[in-house]
């Protein structure tokens, strides 16, 4: 099976590529500089020329703060709302199923209760608005979609939430990280092995219980349940400055951006219809920083 690849310099695609080492499996790994998803031109030469049996789109602008910018709103809504919508067009003309990536971001985070897929949405910001119309395209033109919400992605790639907090851990004694955000910290190494797992099945299968899904770790923690977690599983391998991690309110840290407070998602989907197994983050955690401090 040839899959497709958008994206293959993040943090999922990375893992993707990585992964996808299974005999009978072949990834061809694309980023910007190979299929631009904001051209439709490009999308469709790339799916004529490579012949997939199957694309995963893992392209996105995840500058949340940066996306709140005036000069960066076209940018924002090109890469996650028309690339989106370039890749279903072309692979509805083909025949092929899309496997994309969206966001918790989606929901406005209000409420204390996980969210579900058939819940209202209401993005609080630019880059959430341009994944939610991004979903609406990739649903609105093809059949055969598989989207997964994910939350709080990590791993031991790019920028992301783990690495900054080690980087700070070494240079700092004292950290104040928000504590009234809570959600599911997500392992881009844990959604690359179910889109791959989900890949395989297609291919054995011909069809998957197509839709939209949400897929995120457990248990529920905050920014700063996962800074204390991070500190506390890196300080067995390496020596860290970080004495005291202080609790506090998202109005104590303004960002350009809002973020949602509740980003809780209800995973109940994936393990009943796609039976996809929910990971632990702590598990994946550990994994990440056996990588980042051997």
């Amino acid at each position: 099976m040839r899959i497709l690849l958008t994206g293959a310099a993040g943090q999922v695609g990375q893992e993707v590529v990585r992964q996808a080492s299974a005999p009978g499996v072949e990834v061809v790994p694309t980023d910007v500089a190979e299929l631009d998803i904001t051209s439709l031109q490009a999308v469709e030469v790339a799916i004529a020329r490579h012949r997939p049996q199957l694309v995963i789109n893992a392209a996105a602008y995840t500058a949340v703060d940066r996306a709140e910018s005036e000069d960066e709103r076209a940018l924002v809504f090109a890469v996650n709302r028309d690339g989106p919508a370039h890749l279903a067009q072309s692979c509805a003309v083909h025949g092929i199923p899309l496997f994309h990536i969206s966001t918790d971001y989606v929901y406005d985070g209000s409420g204390q209760t996980p969210w579900r897929e058939s819940d209202p949405t209401g993005p609080l910001g630019a880059y959430g608005l341009s994944k939610l119309e991004g979903d609406s395209a990739v649903i609105a033109a093809l059949p055969a979609h598989l989207i997964l919400r994910v939350s709080w992605v990590f791993s031991a790639h790019g920028q992301n939430f783990v690495k900054t907090m080690l980087r700070l851990g070494k240079e700092r004694e004292e950290l104040r990280v928000v504590a009234d955000q809570v959600g599911g910290p997500t392992s881009a190494s844990d959604i690359a092995a179910a889109l791959l797992d989900l890949a395989r099945r297609y291919h054995e299968q011909g069809t998957l219980p197509w839709g939209l899904y949400n897929f995120c770790g457990e248990p529920v923690t905050s920014w700063h349940g996962f800074a204390e977690e991070i500190f506390a599983q890196a300080r067995q391998r390496t020596e860290l400055k970080i004495r005291s991690v202080i609790p506090i309110a998202t109005a104590d840290y303004p960002t350009p951006a809002r973020r949602p407070a509740n980003s809780r998602l209800d995973t109940t989907l994936a393990r009943t219809r796609l039976g996809l197994s929910i990971p632990d983050w702590r598990v994946s955690l550990n994994t990440v920083l056996h990588e980042l401090i051997p």
